[in-house]
């Protein structure tokens, strides 16, 4: 499937995040990934990679092995206590098979050696989306609370809730991210398609009519404000 092409098995596009020390390589792979209208992020070091991950809700992570400041295998090490079920794509140089053991063993999901074509690198960044429910499912549940992708129908405890469509898609996005924090930008840049002025608190007053109307009249509380970061939704 040449780039351009959409990822078929996912409803909304993906937010991927990929860490790659080799810019020239990394912009190839942020705008071929974006033509087939995924929402791309790129860093160049491991730290940055962990601290991305930590701060945002990715779909996929697309990491090299041989980063600076912090190696591909130890971002995998850190990463996987507290994020087991993100997908992992390692990309590396490096062309000993007990390399690539070494990654699939520390946590990531597939493996590419350089250099690769960048339909096969799309067909695998596709499959890992497709295990990925988050990504696939047409309805997202938290808890007694569903969304239906579908009928564009929300229900709690099978009590229908009427939404507009951006207040839709705000919960839609805290739930394809359910119990991983979602930051402002994030949720901007999902519903808005616009980037995050920090002078403008209309995300918080969207969130803010979302939350009344899911979590209003019910005793457990399910969208939470994480302090200078964004919003999660859990149980």
């Amino acid at each position: 499937m040449p780039p351009g092409t959409p990822f078929p098995d996912s409803p909304h596009p993906p937010h991927l995040l990929i860490a790659e020390d080799d810019a020239p390589l990394a912009e190839l792979l942020r705008r071929g990934l974006q033509a087939s209208r995924c929402t791309v992020d790129v860093v160049h070091d491991g730290e940055s990679a962990f601290q991305a991950v930590r701060g945002a809700a990715y779909d996929l992570l697309i990491l090299d092995l041989t980063l600076p400041k912090l190696n591909g295998l130890e971002v995998l090490r850190q990463l996987r206590p507290t994020q087991p079920s993100l997908p992992v794509l390692v990309i590396t140089g490096r062309t000993q098979l007990e390399d690539r053991v070494m990654a699939l063993d520390g946590g990531a999901d597939d493996c590419m050696v350089k250099p690769f074509s960048f339909q096969e690198f799309a067909a695998r960044t596709r499959a890992l989306l497709r295990r990925n429910p988050a990504t696939s499912g047409l309805r997202l549940r938290v808890g007694d609370l569903v969304l239906d992708r579908e009928d564009l129908r929300v229900e709690r405890s099978g009590k229908r809730i009427d939404l507009t469509p951006k207040e839709f898609l705000v919960l839609e996005c805290l739930m394809t991210n359910a119990h991983h924090p979602v930051s402002r930008a994030r949720l901007m840049e999902y519903v808005w398609k616009a980037s995050y002025d920090g002078r403008t608190n209309l995300v918080d007053v969207y969130v803010k009519y979302v939350r009344d109307k899911v979590d209003g009249g019910f005793s457990t509380k399910l969208i939470r404000t994480i302090r200078s970061v964004g919003y999660v939704i859990e149980e």
